[in-house]
């Protein structure tokens, strides 16, 4: 190694229409523990230190939370007088998504995954996220993305165990972003009779629909699974 350790200026200022500053800085602070982090200054600017591993993989953290929200802010412009009807998004089908860094308790990786894909990938195939005796899977979702980090159970072990089982996530998630579809059904303009006329009907219909997943929120129902089936099943609904 030519450099022992790096620093960055990282401008959080870019976030703080969308997040409290402070608040998402303490937020990296606790998933960059091996990092070191200087005052936040006025103008949103705060340094960091630490190894270029660490450094890029906070980057690409950062790049990703606001590639998320610019995706959101296009798509609620666009969709604001449309049905809310879309595929799930693709953003992170790039590779460049997964991660791994390598410290002196072993090695961790980190997978993220569009969260609807994530969800549908627990309630049909949850083995996929269990991990191995050797390696330890955890979570954790922010809005429309959800990431995945796998690490060693024991220190400097299972360094293949967890590029095998990335992998394996990754291949899925991929076969299930071009497979999948997502339908919303939305409660605005129901009288509330109306709306649990509609949890009703969903409850009924789930067990015919054995592939379907059906995510239940006080404004509307997201229903999740292959074009023939939402098809097939919004013209029940709709009937």
């Amino acid at each position: 190694q030519v450099f022992s350790s790096v620093t960055s200026v990282l401008n959080m200022s870019v976030f703080k229409e969308q997040f409290v500053v402070e608040d998402l800085l303490q937020e990296i602070k606790r998933r960059s523990r091996a990092l070191s982090f200087g005052p936040l200054q006025a103008n949103g600017h705060v340094s960091v230190r630490g190894s270029f591993p660490e450094i890029k993989l906070l980057g690409d953290f950062l790049l990703l939370k606001a590639k998320c929200l610019s995706e959101e802010d296009r798509r609620g412009e666009s969709q604001s007088h449309q049905r809310p009807r879309r595929r799930l998004q693709q953003e992170q089908l790039n590779g460049e998504l997964s991660r791994s860094v390598r410290g002196a308790d072993g090695e961790s990786q980190m997978v993220v995954l569009d969260t609807d894909v994530y969800c549908y990938m627990k309630a049909f195939s949850p083995w996929r996220l269990q991990g191995s005796a050797d390696v330890v899977i955890s979570a954790t979702t922010d809005g429309d993305t959800t990431t995945l980090y796998l690490e060693s159970a024991e220190p400097k072990s299972a360094v293949g165990q967890i590029s095998r089982i990335r992998e394996q996530i990754e291949e899925h998630s991929i076969e299930l972003y071009g497979a999948l579809r997502k339908e919303r059904l939305s409660f605005k303009g129901h009288t509330r009779a109306e709306k649990e006329r509609y949890q009703r009907l969903c409850a009924h219909l789930e067990p015919h629909f054995p592939h379907l997943m059906m995510i239940h929120y006080d404004t509307h129902i997201d229903v999740v699974g292959s074009p023939p089936d939402i098809v097939q099943f919004t013209k029940v609904v709709s009937n």
